[in-house]
C-alpha cells in the first residue's frame, strides 16, 4: 500500500503534529504508536504493513507522531499524557473527525484513556491491544515490569538509534517471556533513530515508568474492547483486571501468532464496530491444499474408549493447529480426526505435514497426509472449492501411516526447495479425471 501524504496540525503553543490519514471510512480509527513511531516508516514495519491495509478497508485510519518524536516538532519537551490528549484533539479538529474510535497498543492506550475521560463527547469507542494502565511493578499491580526488565531496558537504551538497539530491545523483552520476530528486530533499530534522539528516549522511558491511568479508567464511559494475546504471559489476566475498572469494557482473547493473530484481531475489531465483512465475489486462485487424518482411528477409539479417545483427538488437534500457525496455513475444515487446510505455497504445506507427522508420534498415533496445488474457487461464504480440493483429498487417501503423498504438480513446483520426493506410482483417483502420478515425501 502506498504511504499516505504527511500533513501537519498546529497546536496552540506552535508545535507541529505530523499526521496521516488512509482509507475512507465510514468509521474514523485513530491508532497511537507505542514505543517507537514515525508515520512514514511505520508502513514498513512487518506487522503494521500487513495490518494497516486491512483496517483501511472499512475505516479511515488516522496516524500521528506525538510531539518530540517522528516527524512532529522535535524542539519541544517530551509530552505528558495531558499534552498528548490535547495534541490528539488538535489533529482531530484539523481533519474534521468528530467521534473516532481510539486504538493503541500497551502504553499507547494510556493517552486514549485520558482523552476519552476528558472529552467523552468526542469518542465513539476504544480498542486497547494488550492494555497496560501502568508499566512498572507495584504490590497492587503485580504484572508490571520488574527491576530485571528495567535494567535490561536501560542497557538497550544505551544503544538507542543504532542497529544493535533492536537486538538489545528484544533481549529486554525476553526477560518478560516475550519474543520478537526476526524481521521486527531488524527494523526496531532503524525506527528508534527516526523516532527521537537518545536523551529524549530516556526521558520518555522515565515518563512511561511513572505513568498510571488506573484512576481515570472508571471515568471512561465509551465502550472499550480490550484485546489480549494468548501468546503473551498474563495478558488475559491483565486485560480482565483493566476491564474490572472500566464501566463498559469487553475482553477478547486472541489466539495464534504473527499474521494469524493480526487477522483475528481485525475480525474481532470489525465485529465490535458492527461492520459486516463484505461479501466477496467468486474468484479463482492457485492454492495448495493439505489433508491429514489419523490412521486406524476406529480401532484406536475402540481400544481407548470414547472419553480417552476424545482427549487424544484434542491433543492431536492442538498439534496440527500449532503447526498450521507456524507455517501460515489456514484451517478450512475439521471433520472428526481429519484436517483440511490451505497454504499459499506447496513447500510450506509439506514442511507443515512433516512436522505434524513427527509431533503426533509421542501421542502413539500416526497420521497420513496428502498435498496438491491447483486452481480453486473462493466462494461467497469464504469456502474454497473446486476439483483441486477433491484431488488433494484423494491423494491423501492413498497414503499409509506416517506417509505424506503429493501430486505431480507439487513435485514440479517445489524444485529447488530441498524436499526429497520418491515416486509412488501412477494412480486413478476416484472422481478425478485422468491418471495421476503420485510421489512420497522422503523424511
Amino acid at each position: 500500500m502506498e504511504i499516505p501524504d504527511t500533513r501537519y496540525a498546529r497546536a496552540s503553543d506552535g508545535a507541529y503534529i505530523a499526521y496521516q490519514t488512509a482509507g475512507e471510512g465510514p468509521i474514523d480509527y485513530v491508532w497511537q504508536f507505542d514505543h517507537t513511531g514515525d508515520v512514514d516508516l511505520m508502513w514498513e514495519h512487518p506487522e503494521a504493513s500487513y495490518w494497516f491495509p486491512k483496517v483501511t478497508s472499512f475505516c479511515r485510519l488516522i496516524l500521528h507522531d506525538r510531539r518530540g518524536t517522528g516527524l512532529s516538532s522535535r524542539n519541544v519537551p517530551p509530552p505528558n499524557l495531558e499534552t498528548r490528549a490535547s495534541d490528539l484533539r488538535v489533529v482531530l479538529d484539523t481533519i474534521g473527525s468528530d467521534r473516532p474510535v481510539l486504538g493503541g497498543y500497551g502504553e499507547a492506550g494510556a493517552a486514549n484513556v485520558v482523552f476519552a475521560a476528558t472529552y467523552p463527547e468526542r469518542v465513539r469507542s476504544l480498542v486497547w491491544v494488550e492494555p497496560l494502565p501502568r508499566v512498572a511493578w507495584t504490590p497492587d499491580f503485580p504484572w508490571g515490569v520488574k527491576p530485571a526488565y528495567v535494567e535490561a531496558e536501560m542497557r538497550a537504551l544505551e544503544l538507542w538509534g543504532t542497529n544493535a538497539y533492536g537486538a538489545a530491545w528484544a533481549e529486554s523483552e525476553e526477560t518478560e517471556g516475550l519474543r520478537m520476530a526476526e524481521d521486527e528486530v531488524r527494523i526496531v533499530g532503524m525506527l528508534s533513530r527516526h523516532t527521537t534522539t537518545p536523551d529524549v528516549a530516556l526521558e520518555l522511558t522515565r515518563i512511561w515508568h511513572e505513568t498510571d491511568v488506573r484512576g481515570a479508567l472508571p471515568s471512561v464511559q465509551a465502550p472499550a474492547l480490550l484485546l489480549a494475546s494468548e501468546a503473551i504471559p498474563d495478558s488475559l489476566e491483565v486485560a480482565r483486571y483493566v476491564a474490572g475498572l472500566m464501566p463498559n469494557a469487553t475482553v477478547a482473547s486472541i489466539p495464534g501468532y504473527d499474521r494469524a493473530r493480526l487477522d483475528h484481531e481485525v475480525e474481532v475489531f470489525r465485529s465490535f464496530l458492527g461492520v459486516e465483512r463484505p461479501v466477496p465475489e467468486l474468484d479463482t486462485v492457485l492454492s495448495t491444499v493439505l489433508f491429514t487424518d489419523i490412521v486406524g482411528s476406529t480401532q484406536k477409539q475402540a481400544e481407548l474408549g470414547d472419553r480417552a479417545w476424545k482427549d487424544l483427538v484434542l491433543q492431536h488437534h492442538a498439534v496440527v493447529r500449532a503447526s498450521l500457525d507456524r507455517y501460515h496455513g489456514v484451517e478450512n475444515d475439521t471433520a472428526g480426526d481429519g484436517f483440511y487446510a490451505t497454504f499459499d505455497g506447496p513447500a510450506r504445506a509439506i514442511r507443515c505435514a512433516l512436522e505434524v507427522v513427527d509431533r503426533v508420534r509421542p501421542l502413539q498415533i500416526e497420521i497420513r497426509a496428502g498435498v496438491h496445488t491447483g486452481e480453486m474457487e473462493h466462494g461467497p461464504g469464504g469456502e474454497i472449492r473446486g476439483i483441486a480440493v477433491h484431488t488433494g483429498a484423494r491423494v491423501a487417501a492413498l497414503a499409509g501411516p506416517g506417509e505424506i503423498l503429493v501430486s505431480r504438480t507439487i513435485r514440479d513446483l517445489v524444485a529447488g526447495a530441498s524436499i526429497r520426493l520418491e515416486s509412488h506410482g501412477v494412480h486413478q483417483l476416484k472422481g478425478v479425471p485422468g491418471s495421476w502420478e503420485v510421489f512420497a515425501v522422503a523424511s
